[in-house]
């Protein structure tokens, strides 16, 4: 079928019953004012990508809407229906700040019960790790939680957790994706049973505060006189953030007033996403005032965490997700090094720093590597309960500390963060040194992330071009060396060029490629499974013999993604 017959067929479809009397005249008004944006909400079903489904919202089948969430909701009770008739079938429901979030979450709530599962709804947003835990807490088959995490204020999203309280993986997340498939928006039922529904809060935000210090607060150090700065941007973790850090025992907090109440509009941010620099400007104003220690920012889930410290200088910097993944897994493994073998193991994703092998090497544990999506790592703490698992990042800047949360927790690593910040400071010493000190121990790793906009349906073609282009035409050099691995997650295959030798890639496939050259330069690339984007995660390295060599040697490697960049673009 045509796209144009697509979106006719689409359109027609969403101007008649089931569809209420307001979405059909959205839908007719779209039509006649806005044909591009039209084109965009109905040439398409939105689907389910590495973080869940995530959209924008609005009417049509490739916008985010109470149909569209409907159909999800109402297929995934037709399998725990199907499937579970002899267990009691319950469900937990979060919900971020955003402005459709409430509104979606009670319309999830009321086809769950209408289904006869009983429903646990948290009374008020709530932080996404906050879900997982709960989801474990009161033995729920699922979990879903209504964010868009960190994207603009005109999306929403839809993340399913199962019972072991991690996001959907295989084979359960195929076998939802079918029966979501399989059913019509008229099979939706809405009619809301109250005798299913409990809200839940205290209990659980007390038990989940009380783990979170349990898992997070491992340091000894003079807590009261580290200086802290926290952001929730207008986020979930406005309330839990700072009591965790309080009841920790850091009270020189200070607090960014004005993100300090939820907004789903993000009033004083143009991106709610601590990966973006200039969203942490007014905690690195505040901190700069009170001459803090340390800024911390979390997104509006309170999943991932941006974090600034002090230089040699006195100057102001940000980590970025793989540093703040290096610091805080050196950490915990230091906290355990006397206990450690292969039994304890950490994880990460297969586009994050390479640093990581060395410190897994060095502390004999064992490393386990996922596809991109905090949802493997939360797997690889299912698949393997004879190993503990210690904690585990993303370049994303997602971090996990120990296993009572399946997803990145930014409320327990900002905590962890600390405890390090302070212990540094109780020794004399600063974060920063304590990061300059692991590029000296295990090799200077340096990482950048480059995406690359392609919005609507041109984009999602030019994405699509680029990667089979880069299948079809291989990189043979990276910044002037040349590649010797090609490993390809669409096929499942690993090239060795200086072999020949083609060995099996042990992932789910994934449309994924990585390049790397005999000096250990990589480029990965992949499509945004959330939004319109292709990214290039580029990484190089080099040895640092001492700390007076750090700056030289980081313009050295500046330089090199430079020149990678400029080879890479599109």
């Amino acid at each position: 079928m045509s796209e144009e017959n697509l979106i006719d067929k689409n359109c027609s479809v969403w101007t008649s019953p089931p569809f209420d009397h307001n979405t059909i005249s959205k839908v007719n008004d779209l039509k006649k004012n806005n044909i591009k944006d039209f084109n965009d909400s109905f040439y398409s079903d939105l689907s389910f990508g590495t973080g869940g489904m995530r959209g924008i919202v609005g009417v049509g089948p490739n916008r985010v809407n109470k149909y569209t969430f409907g159909r999800n909701t109402q297929g995934i009770s037709n399998y725990i229906n199907k499937n579970f008739k002899n267990e009691f079938k319950s469900v937990v429901i979060a919900y971020d700040c955003r402005n459709e979030s409430e509104f979606l979450a009670n319309k999830v709530t009321e086809i769950f019960s209408a289904n006869n599962i009983k429903v646990f709804l948290f009374s008020s947003l709530r932080p996404t790790p906050e879900l997982s835990y709960a989801l474990v807490k009161l033995n729920c088959l699922c979990g879903i939680v209504l964010t868009a995490s960190h994207n603009p204020p005109e999306y929403n999203g839809y993340k399913v957790y199962w019972k072991d309280g991690g996001q959907i993986v295989p084979p359960i997340d195929e076998k939802l994706i079918v029966q979501i498939k399989d059913t019509n928006y008229s099979d939706i039922k809405f009619k809301r049973n109250d005798k299913l529904i409990e809200l839940i809060d205290q209990n659980i935000d007390d038990s989940f505060i009380k783990d979170s210090i349990k898992n997070g607060k491992i340091g000894t150090s003079n807590r009261n006189k580290y200086k802290i700065v926290f952001t929730p941007l207008h986020g979930t973790s406005h309330l839990i953030g700072p009591k965790v850090l309080k009841e920790a025992g850091y009270k020189n907090l200070k607090i960014v007033e004005e993100q300090a109440v939820p907004n789903g509009n993000f009033p004083t941010v143009k991106s709610p996403n601590p990966e973006d620099t200039e969203s942490l400007e007014m905690a690195l104003s505040l901190a700069k005032t009170n001459d803090s220690d340390i800024f911390i920012g979390t997104d509006p889930d309170a999943d991932r965490l941006g974090i600034g410290i002090k230089d040699d200088y006195g100057k102001y910097i940000t980590l970025n997700g793989n540093q703040i993944m290096i610091v805080l897994t050196e950490y915990l493994l230091s906290k355990n090094k006397n206990d450690l073998n292969q039994s304890y193991f950490i994880g990460s994703t297969v586009v994050s720093t390479p640093m990581i092998k060395n410190l897994a090497k060095a502390y004999n544990v064992d490393l386990k590597i996922g596809l991109t999506g905090f949802k493997w790592i939360a797997k690889m703490i299912n698949d393997y309960p004879n190993q503990k698992f210690i904690g585990g990042g993303e370049e994303s800047y997602g971090y996990l500390v120990g296993d009572f949360v399946r997803d990145k927790d930014a409320i327990t690593s900002s905590l962890l963060a600390c405890e390090l910040g302070s212990e540094c400071k109780s020794n004399g010493e600063s974060l920063y040194d304590y990061l300059i000190n692991c590029y000296i121990k295990y090799g200077f790793f340096k990482e950048r992330l480059v995406s690359v906009e392609k919005k609507g349906i041109k984009g999602l073609s030019e994405i699509k071009d680029i990667m089979i282009g880069l299948r079809n035409k291989p990189i043979n050099t990276l910044a002037g060396t040349e590649v010797i691995l090609i490993q390809d997650f669409e096929k499942s295959e690993q090239l060795n060029l200086k072999t020949g030798l083609k060995s099996v890639l042990e992932f789910p496939k994934s449309n994924v490629l990585i390049f790397e050259s005999k000096d250990g330069t990589r480029v990965a690339i992949r499509p945004s499974g959330t939004e319109p984007k292709i990214k290039f995660y580029f990484s190089v390295n080099m040895k640092l013999k001492s700390k007076k060599m750090f700056k030289i040697s980081n313009k050295i490697l500046e330089k090199k993604i430079d020149v990678l960049v400029n080879e890479f673009k599109f």
